[in-house]
């Protein structure tokens, strides 16, 4: 058999950080648009809070003596948070679990994106998604509610709440790669419903049985929702920032660890 004298030489293609910066945009860019054209998801991550906001922060409390603008404010705070955090786990967990089982994961990986693009993605997708959610709930407050916050007490309390979504996109990095595809919307709305409820997200906290008032503690919603508290001058917890800060860095680091090596346990099985 004849063979080539010349050697054979392959060359990777160099990629300039113009390159890079372009992939991350177009994953981005999709991400969205994928979301976006998924109903259940886009619609249920922006309705829900919102309309969990006007029934218990506007309708209920005008017939029952509550002040409607401190009810407005509080409730602010707290659905604010309850709406990054459905954002955060359904956008990542549900997202993550689906796209592993049906082996578009694998097909991403095969194609010349970089795997920090995918994730970058979903992050900016779940962060786009909590500032539209933060934003409406501003919106409503300020013509419904009677919220008066100044400017930089309303641009704080947007900063909190989507970094917020830190966290809790973390714990869906985490339940993406544990969760089967099916079991995995089970799975989020099992962690999240009974979480916002003990953290005081729909009740306020010192409402709640004791022994919930200190389970709260060991949950990040809870820490999220004091931090906004603090901001719209609504906490009765006297604990200083740094307090409520610490235990999430803790557990977002926990989550990205599980995650990690649920990557690492489908890199083995996939490659070896």
């Amino acid at each position: 058999m004849a063979t080539s004298p010349f050697p054979v030489t392959l060359i990777a293609p160099r990629r300039t950080v113009a390159n890079f910066v372009e992939l991350f945009v177009k994953e981005a860019k999709y991400e969205m648009l994928k979301n976006i054209r998924i109903p259940i998801y886009a619609i249920s991550t922006i309705v829900f809070p919102l309309m969990f906001y006007v029934l218990f922060a506007i309708v209920l409390s005008a017939g029952n003596g509550i002040n409607r603008g401190q009810s407005a404010t509080y409730q602010l705070a707290t659905m604010g948070c309850f709406g990054v955090m459905g954002a955060s786990l359904f956008g990542f967990g549900v997202s993550l679990a689906m796209e592993r089982g049906q082996g578009w994961l694998q097909v991403k990986r095969a194609s010349p994106m970089p795997i920090a693009a995918y994730f970058t993605a979903k992050m900016v997708n779940a962060l786009t998604f909590s500032v539209v959610i933060v934003m409406l709930l501003l919106a409503i407050g300020y013509g419904f509610g009677e919220v008066r916050l100044s400017f930089p007490a309303a641009a704080k309390l947007v900063g909190i709440l989507v970094l917020g979504s830190l966290p809790f996109s973390s714990l869906g990095l985490a339940i993406g790669y544990i969760a089967k595809p099916n079991s995995a919307p089970a799975l989020v709305n099992l962690i999240y419903l009974p979480i916002s409820f003990c953290s005081g997200l729909w009740i306020p906290i010192f409402m709640l049985p004791h022994f919930l008032q200190r389970a709260a503690q060991v949950l990040p919603p809870y820490h999220i929702s004091q931090l906004a508290l603090n901001v719209v001058g609504m906490s009765r917890n006297p604990t200083p920032a740094w307090g409520h800060v610490e235990p999430l860095i803790g557990v977002t680091l926990l989550c990205l660890g599980i995650a990690a090596y649920g990557y690492w346990r489908d890199e083995g099985q996939l490659y070896g």
